[in-house]
């Protein structure tokens, strides 16, 4: 199996409302994202790629149009907006137009990860 990683970086905010008033997490506050995209492929294309970094341009458009710089909450459209929940957001968009998508990790601080990976 092969596999690619792609990082993407965005600054944004976002609150997670159903936590208890007390939580530091449900006031409101930001992060510096890190968005990490795998590809994987059993084969490699006529040009020994799983795909072409240059393919994976749409994402950093999508990140940077409708997340850099924004309300977290007010983007989704919800209130669970976690690393786990954005993991899940991004690999949607990605495999659709990206099927060789196999994971993607979000990353809020330099210490801590969240991954989907169906």
């Amino acid at each position: 199996m092969f596999r690619i990683t792609k990082e993407f970086h965005f600054s944004a905010s976002h609150q997670l409302k159903s936590l208890p008033d007390d939580h530091q997490c449900a006031r409101l506050h930001g992060h510096n994202y890190i968005v990490e995209v795998e590809l994987s492929g059993t084969e490699l294309n006529e040009h020994g790629f799983v795909r072409d970094y240059h393919e994976l341009a749409p994402l950093k458009q999508y990140i940077d149009t409708h997340f850099d710089h924004r309300h977290l909450n007010d983007v989704l459209g919800h209130d669970r907006v976690t690393a786990e929940c954005l993991a899940q957001h991004f690999y949607d968009w990605c495999k659709a137009r990206l099927p060789e998508t196999s994971a993607v990790r979000v990353s809020e601080t330099p210490k801590t990860w969240a991954e989907y990976r169906p």
